[in-house]
């Protein structure tokens, strides 16, 4: 069966307005993504104990598993009005690096532009000086909750 999907361009567009002394501060910076042919969009719950809410490898994609290759873009949106969520991003060497997202905030992750979630991040200390080091493939995402269970918006694009 041929697929009926076309690709297609994602435009995400961040805007900051703000007027300081009668002058114009902010800003809108655009950036544009081809070729995209998949999106993931969920409302996952997130608790107080921490889960796995994505995964990404060089596998078959599948809900809420992704082929690290292949995501351009990740946003994550905390839906709740007043708790924070943890979001903890591993790579392969098993780096982690945790993410305070407060109540009603976004965490924007653009993949590598040719390589998606691979060879994107190191968490080892100083990790600049130890720019001998590669940098990991991202293999997961975990979220945990400060209290109440909060609303986490997952958006997801692939090529």
């Amino acid at each position: 069966m041929a697929s009926t999907v076309t690709a297609s361009t994602l435009t995400v567009s961040l805007t900051e307005s703000i007027t300081l002394n009668g002058q114009e501060m902010g800003a809108t910076n655009t950036k544009t993504i081809a070729s995209i042919n998949e999106v993931s969009k969920r409302i996952v719950t997130v608790t107080a104990t921490e889960a796995v809410i994505a995964t990404f490898s060089a596998a078959a994609a599948s809900a809420g598993h992704y082929i690290a290759a292949d995501v351009r873009y990740i946003r994550l949106t905390n839906l709740d009005d007043s708790n924070f969520i943890t979001l903890t991003f591993r790579n392969q060497d098993n780096d982690e690096v945790a993410i305070k997202l407060d109540a009603g905030q976004s965490f924007i992750w653009n993949g590598d532009n040719a390589n998606g979630m691979t060879a994107v991040f190191n968490a080892t200390e100083d990790a600049d000086a130890n720019s001998d080091q590669a940098f990991g493939s991202l293999t997961n995402i975990q979220a945990d909750a400060n209290g109440n269970s909060c609303d986490l918006e997952m958006l997801v694009a692939s090529v």
